[in-house]
């Protein structure tokens, strides 16, 4: 690990006036990735004292500030009685100690665990822009089959971003020079595209302070993880529902799933097929066709398109059971 300086903010406003750092929080990522030499910041700003650590209500709807620790907002009531697969993908998403320190702001921030990325004697424009991407035609059981580019196919790995982006969360942030804005977390995050080493939209400097849930949705609450162990290890697929079904026709559909592409994937269409259909394995099949329109395995990973298809139509059995079909 190379030298850095270390500095403690006392306020946002503080941590944000620190130009060219890096925020760091709980580690359980960033220390990872400095340790191997993936990330070298010469200089580090710890915001984990920040007076961004409570569950409040607000609007109906809840508001998390981004120094929440994993471990506490999935054991916080409001959050289990009213977004139970919020709960859920955080229980799912790590041991209990990484849980403890891991942030609401960090969890949503953490990068990729592809080998390649990993491994500064291999290729990958992730974390060597140009280098190319071992991944293609290597090994890659765990990567994309969705919104993939040639520069890349690593996967994001958060369970947690996985449910918030099935509950419509929206993320408070604060710029340096003191303006804040507030963006719908399906904008957070980018495709590889020709720049895979650009994780997000955020500027730089900028600081997550928030996440904010509307109103939890109707209908019953799941979230879904297929792994490879049942401890600590991140998904081969994962699928987040809140399913609605009135008079026996399915009246609302919010689905979104990890494992599948550079960042938590949520599709419309997929809902939209859905409303209006009976609660059976013809317009499950159906909503699961309309989501791998165009996934496309490298090899190692075209397993997950069949896996994919059965752990999506034994989700929405799940979301429906007991009601009329």
């Amino acid at each position: 690990m190379r030298p850095f300086t270390l500095t403690r903010a006392a306020s946002p406003e503080e941590a944000v006036a620190e130009t060219g750092a890096r925020y760091i929080a709980g580690g359980t990522n960033l220390l990872d990735l400095m340790k191997l030499g993936i990330e070298t910041p010469a200089r580090l700003v710890d915001i984990s004292r920040l007076p961004l650590n409570e569950v409040e209500e607000a609007d109906g709807g809840l508001r998390i500030g981004s120094q929440v620790p994993n471990s506490d907002l999935a054991a916080h009531d409001l959050v289990r009685t009213r977004y139970p697969l919020l709960a859920e993908a955080l229980l799912a998403g790590a041991s209990g100690q990484l849980r403890n320190k891991a942030t609401t702001g960090g969890n949503l921030l953490q990068r990729t665990r592809c080998y390649y990325f990993y491994d500064s004697a291999l290729p990958c424009n992730k974390r060597d822009p140009g280098s190319g991407c071992g991944a293609i035609g290597g090994v890659n059981r765990i990567h994309a089959i969705l919104g993939t580019s040639d520069k890349c196919i690593a996967t994001h790995p958060s369970d947690m971003a996985v449910a918030m982006l099935a509950l419509d969360a929206k993320v408070e942030t604060l710029r340096p020079g003191g303006a804040t804005r507030t963006l719908p977390l399906a904008e957070l995050h980018r495709l590889p595209g020709d720049t895979p080493h650009i994780d997000t939209n955020l500027k730089p400097g900028e600081l997550i302070t928030a996440v904010v849930l509307p109103p939890p949705p109707p209908g019953r609450q799941l979230y879904r993880k297929v792994r490879d162990r049942a401890s600590y290890a991140f998904a081969l697929v994962s699928v987040a529902a809140a399913i609605e079904v009135a008079d026996g026709r399915i009246a609302s559909a919010r689905l979104a799933f990890g494992g599948l592409a550079h960042k938590p994937w949520r599709n419309p269409d997929v809902e939209a097929a859905l409303v209006g259909a009976r609660p059976d394995d013809a317009a499950f099949r159906g909503a699961a066709a309309v989501l791998l329109a165009g996934a496309e395995g490298q090899g190692g990973n075209d397993f997950k398109i069949p896996l994919l298809r059965r752990t999506l139509v034994a989700a929405l059995r799940d979301a429906t059971e007991g009601t009329a079909r």
